[in-house]
């Protein structure tokens, strides 16, 4: 890849690390091949959008990249890094520097020295490949529970990843040896893919623990209910005491999440009553003649306090 990172992304060469990766996300979403089976030309699109954000994520490869240091493949540019900053000093001390490196007699010292292989003497340089960066969205279930996502590199590779159970939104999993390769027979670096927990309109996370909203009715409130509840893992029935209340929260023991880590964490439901949308005149009508012998302030309370 040799066009400009920055141009496949379309942002700008001073854009934030949340551009970046909005904007990968955003192209990522249109050229992945699942949506284009076949089409060899998105193919290579995804993969150069691909290649783009894996240099611009990593502060360090895009620092280096802005400075000129290494192409937009990630290989770096010798001749830049090397003869230019002994070629720039004065010619009475051409090819040393200010930490003591001096002594070269020609350039090719300087290649030689740096990759072990002095004059009479043979080590091979080997060195391990860089690690790859990528991002992964999985749904709040997966995460939670555990699946398997199947993954395209951009190099066309497919690979079918484990998502272990409890994955919390912005962890890292690491593929080992996924990465570029070695130098020298030096060993391959790995894939790291970062991951974002799309959330749930129902569940919410807090630790081990799942917090869910539930909608109660009037007399189900007043008189006490068997209701059915959604968990992660299937819907459950549960009993809700007569007197309940909007903010009571119910537990339901060892339904959330389990890692593997000691017990699994709760199941925390938080009542919610919730009145008819229209109150017919027959509730009005009962509502008015309680309100005479059961009146009741439920904000005095808050008045001693405040």
């Amino acid at each position: 890849m040799n066009e400009d990172p920055y141009k496949i992304l379309g942002v700008e060469r001073d854009a934030s690390s949340d551009d970046i990766r909005k904007a990968y996300r955003r192209r990522a979403k249109e050229l992945h091949p699942d949506l284009h089976p076949g089409d060899k030309e998105a193919e290579s699109r995804f993969k150069a959008v691909s290649a783009a954000y894996h240099l611009l994520s990593d502060p360090e490869q895009r620092a280096r990249y802005d400075r000129g240091e290494i192409d937009a493949s990630g290989a770096e540019r010798a001749e830049q890094h090397f003869y230019r900053h002994y070629a720039d000093a004065g010619r009475a001390n051409r090819y040393s520097t200010a930490g003591g490196m001096g002594g070269f007699e020609d350039i090719s010292d300087v290649f030689s020295d740096f990759f072990g292989q002095r004059t009479g003497t043979s080590r091979n340089f080997r060195a391990r490949g860089e690690d790859i960066h990528y991002h992964l969205e999985v749904d709040f279930l997966d995460a939670v529970n555990g699946s398997r996502r199947r993954i395209t590199f951009p190099d066309g590779n497919a690979l079918d990843l484990n998502i272990p159970i409890g994955t919390r939104d912005g962890s890292t999993l690491r593929l080992r040896g996924k990465g570029r390769p070695g130098v020298g027979g030096g060993a391959p670096g790995d894939a790291l893919i970062e991951v974002s927990v799309r959330p749930h309109p129902v569940f919410r996370r807090d630790g081990n623990d799942i917090v869910v909203n539930l909608p109660l009715t009037l007399y189900e409130a007043v008189l006490g209910a068997k209701v059915e509840v959604p968990t992660i893992t299937g819907r459950v029935m549960m009993t809700v005491p007569k007197g309940s209340t909007t903010g009571d929260v119910l537990r339901l023991k060892g339904k959330g999440i389990k890692t593997g880590r000691g017990a699994a964490g709760d199941q925390r439901v938080v009542l919610d009553v919730a009145l008819p949308e229209k109150i017919d005149p027959e509730l009005d009508a009962f509502m008015k003649e309680w309100r005479k012998t059961h009146g009741y302030d439920p904000r005095a309370a808050m008045r001693r306090a405040s």
